[in-house]
């Protein structure tokens, strides 16, 4: 008989605490401050590859003054995104704003560029290998779930290796691993990438 795995462990919503840092201490420093209100420039601007969890940051800081994705805006859009930034800078507000690459690389107007680059901008960077295995055993761990080295090695080895896909992985191992009462292993993994 087959156990039906119960949705007990959700993923958490994203926070400044839930971003796994890597290389980007400084970066959650200065998001630390835009939550705070005390952020000193009008602009915080973010860019990374797809996966980096720009995403995540932005949804960690929510509100009326973010904006992802600024490549992908329309001609309407870059105008209020343009004159949002003007106004946060003559009343002292801040815009927090996101795209794949830095301002001056961006297919927007100009003007918009320019005004994407008047505060700080960082890359977020991409975790390095050992602080994605060192996530997929935090996670796991979290889900109750017993992780050992070589499916994290396999894991690595063979899966889109972004936080996202990590972990939407991680609950189709854990709910397989529930439901046939098996631990897991690589044969239990490579049964679960081969339903993909």
């Amino acid at each position: 008989m087959k156990q039906l795995a119960l949705g007990i462990s959700p993923a958490p919503h994203p926070t400044l605490d839930n971003f796994v840092p890597g290389a980007n201490a400084e970066l959650l420093a200065r998001l630390r401050e835009f939550q705070a209100g005390r952020f000193p420039d009008a602009v915080l601007y973010l860019w990374g590859e797809a996966g980096c969890g720009k995403s995540h940051l932005l949804s960690a800081c929510s509100g009326p003054r973010t904006v992802d994705d600024v490549d992908a805006l329309g001609e309407a859009a870059q105008i209020v995104l343009f004159n949002a930034i003007n106004e946060a800078r003559q009343s002292g507000g801040t815009i927090l704003a996101a795209g794949s690459a830095p301002p001056s690389q961006l297919a927007l107007r100009e003007d918009l560029k320019s005004r994407l680059a008047w505060g700080l901008v960082y890359e977020v960077r991409q975790l390095t290998d050992a602080e994605r295995a060192a996530y997929l055993r935090t996670e796991a761990g979290r889900r109750g779930m017993q992780m050992p080295e070589e499916v994290v090695s396999y894991l690595l080895a063979r899966v889109r290796r972004d936080l996202r896909s990590l972990s939407t992985l991680l609950d189709r191992i854990d709910t397989t691993s529930l439901e046939q009462k098996r631990p897991v292993t690589v044969p239990l993994v490579r049964g679960v990438l081969k339903d993909e």
